[in-house]
């Protein structure tokens, strides 16, 4: 576990926290125009009816497996791991993490703001897209290797 000794306004942006303060949450619609407006994805509806969405055929978003409202589960690098998994509205994600994969899911409020979601759902795309090949990354315009 780390010992954050940086004030938070010192992190990069995607690894700081934003509460969702009374907005409406993400739908599912926008959860899925968002992650189809990412580079080379693919969609999928699998595991129950949730909306899965691909970069170059691996798993980089899940939208779905709430307890009766909507639930997020994206992948996160170790540092935002730490920093998300104990947070209101957050947690490792079920079947993901308890296989020492570093997934987060957003199941509750209060979670993330919108536009932080969006972001974690960036980084998630970036993190899968580089576990891909260089062939693969090439062939899906991903750019360089």
């Amino acid at each position: 576990m780390y010992a954050w000794k940086t004030p938070a306004q010192h992190l990069p942006r995607w690894c700081r926290l934003s509460i969702r303060s009374g907005e409406t949450p993400l739908t599912y619609d926008e959860f899925n125009r968002f992650c189809g407006a990412l580079p080379a994805t693919t969609y999928v509806v699998q595991w129950g009816g949730a909306h899965v969405w691909k970069v170059g055929g691996k798993v980089f978003a899940i939208g779905g497996w709430g307890d009766g409202q909507p639930a997020y589960t994206f992948k996160a690098g170790e540092l935002s791991y730490e920093a998300l998994r104990d947070q209101p509205g957050l947690r490792p994600a079920p079947y993901l993490a308890s296989r020492s994969l570093k997934w987060i899911q957003h199941y509750a409020a209060p979670g993330l703001a919108d536009e932080d979601l969006k972001d974690y759902l960036r980084q998630s795309h970036h993190l899968v897209a580089q576990g891909l090949s260089k062939k693969k990354r090439r062939a899906l315009g991903l750019g360089p290797a």
